[in-house]
């Protein structure tokens, strides 16, 4: 492996939030390991948040990439981009908006140029954003553009884990009433030949078993209760058989999730956001782990948002950016070496 491939660019997230908070426990647990990172954002905001918490977090400023790999042990690596605005939690600013995007930007430039192996995001405020001129739904689609403007194609799609669970939602912030419309052959033929694509790619596995869920209760019950299954989600199945991708559905959603049918599936296609996010949330809240598939680099984040109330009080729980840093690190290892 190369000097970058086993290393992780973690983006500051909203530094009025938990992002600091986590940031300095994942590496205080990580730091003796091997899954090494480090920090695009402000050192110093790093620094203030740590002594505020009561915690020791050395931090080292370093100026590329490459010199994380002998500070990570003794410090938290910060590739230092000093913020204009004075951090006080819970209080978000619109000028230290830019950053919080020019954070994410350098992650993907690093990634794409090949210097990390892989990125991890810290949960971002999406309002205060949109008034530094954000224009997107959010990370995946940001990221999508990102890649694009780099010379590569993507076909982002969510992927949510939480331990031996992974589940994709089709539809995503959108209203539920406009999810039928939404769901098209088109749409879960490309999202579904994606997942197939990177749980080889991504995570070795040679030939996915995947579950397919129905939108209506029980699946429809024969175009008793709804046509979305009859009419859109068995043609598109089949339509991926033809491809050599096998699915099992449309299946009903409130029996998919308990212990004996997940062990059937590496992977649940869901129809909708809610869908695929209950059970993840039920199963593992402290842990789960947004990554998104279709990209041509790794990109994890913890599946919670920037939690403002609790910035600074030591009650946040840094679970999933843990498990986030952790996948990613899995994620960027060969083949080869996966199961």
């Amino acid at each position: 492996m190369s000097p970058a491939s086993d290393m992780l660019g973690l983006t500051m997230g909203e530094p009025a939030g938990i992002a600091p908070d986590i940031t300095i426990a994942a590496w205080r647990k990580l730091a003796g390991s091997t899954n090494r990172f480090f920090l695009i954002g402000d050192g110093n905001a790093i620094s203030k948040r740590a002594e505020l918490l009561g915690v020791d977090c050395p931090v080292a400023l370093i100026g590329n990439p490459d010199e994380a790999h002998e500070k990570f042990a003794n410090a938290l690596p910060v590739l230092h981009e000093p913020l204009p605005d004075a951090v006080n939690c819970g209080q978000i600013t619109r000028g230290n908006a830019e950053l919080v995007l020019a954070s994410i930007k350098r992650a993907v430039e690093l990634v794409c140029a090949g210097r990390i192996g892989g990125m991890v995001t810290n949960p971002i405020h999406k309002k205060v954003l949109y008034s530094a001129g954000f224009e997107h739904q959010g990370h995946t689609d940001f990221l999508a553009e990102l890649a694009r403007h780099h010379g590569f194609a993507a076909n982002p799609v969510m992927m949510l884990v939480t331990g031996d669970l992974r589940t994709v939602p089709l539809t995503v912030h959108i209203p539920l009433k406009d999810v039928p419309k939404a769901l098209t052959q088109a749409l879960i033929i490309d999202q579904t030949r994606t997942v197939f694509r990177d749980l080889q790619h991504r995570f070795g596995i040679a030939n996915p078993r995947i579950g397919m869920t129905g939108l209506n209760p029980h699946a429809g019950e024969g175009a008793t209760i709804g046509l979305e299954e009859r009419d859109v989600i068995a043609p598109a199945i089949g339509l991926l058989a033809e491809d050599g991708i096998h699915v099992a559905g449309p299946l009903p959603a409130d029996t998919l999730f308990h212990d004996e049918a997940r062990a059937r599936y590496d992977v649940i296609v869901c129809m909708y956001h809610d869908q695929a996010l209950i059970p993840i949330k039920a199963i593992g809240f402290y842990d789960g782990v947004n990554t998104t598939l279709g990209l041509p680099f790794v990109r994890t984040s913890p599946d919670h948002g920037t939690a403002l109330p609790l910035a600074g009080t030591g009650r946040a729980n840094p679970g999933s950016l843990i498990a986030a840093l952790r996948l990613a690190a899995d994620m960027v290892k060969p083949y080869g070496s996966k199961r």
